[in-house]
């Protein structure tokens, strides 16, 4: 269904319309892969941790054990700092912790930004002016204006009868990418 993102124009008479007239409609059509569930890894190579001493109001451990941590993620240059905890092994796990939840957020958003990229991408303006293609119902008519395939069987093409269409656009996809493979 990849060759179906763009606009897409509708040419029909409404039941209401009493003097015959064509309407003209446009809906905007925008086809995206499945989000995969991000992941994220973080290698111990890619990390560099420093130990220091905990500071801030008093306590017993306060200023006299290096228990504090800080860890830099540093292929993304992220800082995670934790000294909360008594012990420096509760505050690396903290640490590593914070840091896998803000590497998870941060894909995350980055992917979501994608996604809409690449529907901006397809959909355009969404003017009718940018069609790909129309349904002419009173003529019982599809025209892709890409390959300038028309087709005088909008009844089986609503009724999901695509195969011509589709490989139409895909002679005409492999005929590109050949060109600009040469």
């Amino acid at each position: 269904m990849k060759f179906e993102s763009g606009v897409h124009r509708v040419q029909r008479v409404p039941i209401t319309e009493s003097s015959g007239r064509i309407h003209t409609s446009a809906a905007s059509v925008a086809v995206l892969p499945e989000a995969d569930e991000v992941d994220v890894e973080v290698d111990e190579k890619d990390l560099r941790v420093d130990i220091f001493r905990s500071s801030g109001p008093g306590g017993q451990s306060v200023n006299t054990a290096d228990s504090a941590v800080r860890i830099t993620h540093i292929p993304s240059g992220l800082v995670v700092q934790c000294q909360e905890e008594r012990s420096q092994l509760q505050n690396r796990n903290k640490a590593l912790k914070v840091l896998r939840a803000r590497l998870l957020d941060r894909a995350r958003r980055e992917q979501k930004s994608k996604i809409a990229a690449d529907r901006r991408s397809q959909v355009g303006t969404g003017d009718r002016s940018a069609k790909i293609r129309t349904y002419n119902f009173p003529q019982n008519r599809v025209t892709d204006h890409r390959v300038g395939l028309t087709l005088h069987k909008l009844d089986e093409v609503i009724n999901g009868d695509l195969d011509e269409l589709i490989e139409a656009l895909a002679v005409a996809d492999r005929a590109e990418r050949l060109k600009k493979a040469s």
